[in-house]
């Protein structure tokens, strides 16, 4: 376990508490922590995302297509998204403490949507293996979700297998297939939080209802491990208010200014 990189909050939960939900994740691949997140924080979140997405629409490249009615978009490192309670929150800092053996990073903050009519999406991984995947390595990079609405059976939760992080893609599609691993719903109250690892089997279902389920997604990995398509761009000013510590987490672009039209580069999401 590497030195925390939380030097000043409060973890909501035990450190027994996180030492089992780091070991569920190491486990499954996955661990729900429950009410992690104010409702009012998310709430501020959800009416910030709902006008963010509205001007994205407008602009070319402004989002990043993930099958029919599904979208991705980074979000920009300003008020309400840019927040150490969030993406410094010692909760989650102390199960990726638990889990990474050196240092790690954040490469990665933006959001997954589906709309009505959107579709199930291909079961998938979100990363390559770093060798091959008959070779069971350590957990290096891990995905912390949080939905901006309640997640329902209706409106698209997130589903996964549990366990196939640590299986060969294809002999884990041919025990899904036979049944043997449930793709299993993960619906989600406001405030709570997924920690995943993006190894495992997983997909977006289709959202059936009115509403769009916007789903946060903050990407944290080793920090040898390559991330080209991923984009973290903070203005100086923020930066340099950060603690060096936090400073030193953020793997991003230090800018004088936030570029107002940059277009969407995640793109390729599945392997």
């Amino acid at each position: 376990m590497v030195q925390s990189l939380n030097t000043t909050g409060v973890s909501k939960f035990t450190a027994a508490d996180l030492d089992r939900f780091a070991e569920v994740l190491n486990r499954d691949g996955i661990c729900v922590i429950p009410e992690l997140f104010d409702r009012e924080l998310v709430q501020k979140w959800a009416a910030a995302f709902a006008a963010l997405f509205r001007e994205r629409q407008q602009r070319p490249g402004g989002l990043a297509p993930r099958e029919k009615n599904r979208y991705y978009l980074t979000l920009p490192w300003v008020q309400p998204f840019a927040n150490t309670e969030v993406f410094a929150n010692p909760t989650i800092l102390g199960v990726l403490d638990r889990v990474f053996f050196q240092e790690y990073r954040l490469v990665q903050l933006g959001a997954d949507t589906p709309f009505q009519d959107s579709e199930y999406q291909e079961l998938h991984r979100d990363f390559r293996p770093l060798f091959t995947d008959q070779i069971v390595t350590p957990l290096y990079a891990l995905a912390v979700n949080f939905p901006l609405v309640e997640v329902t059976e209706d409106n698209g939760p997130f589903q996964m297998a549990r366990g196939t992080h640590v299986m060969p893609r294809e002999e884990a599609l041919v025990k899904i297939r036979a049944g043997e691993i449930p793709v299993e719903s993960f619906p989600m109250q406001l405030g709570d939080v997924i920690i995943r690892s993006p190894l495992a089997i997983h997909r977006g279902s289709p959202n059936i209802t009115a509403q769009p389920r916007p789903m946060v997604v903050m990407g944290y990995v080793m920090h040898w491990l390559h991330t080209p398509v991923m984009d973290l761009t903070v203005q100086k000013d923020y930066y340099e208010s950060l603690p060096q510590h936090l400073q030193e987490m953020l793997r991003c672009n230090v800018v004088e200014q936030l570029p107002e039209n940059k277009t969407e580069t995640y793109i390729n999401f599945k392997y």
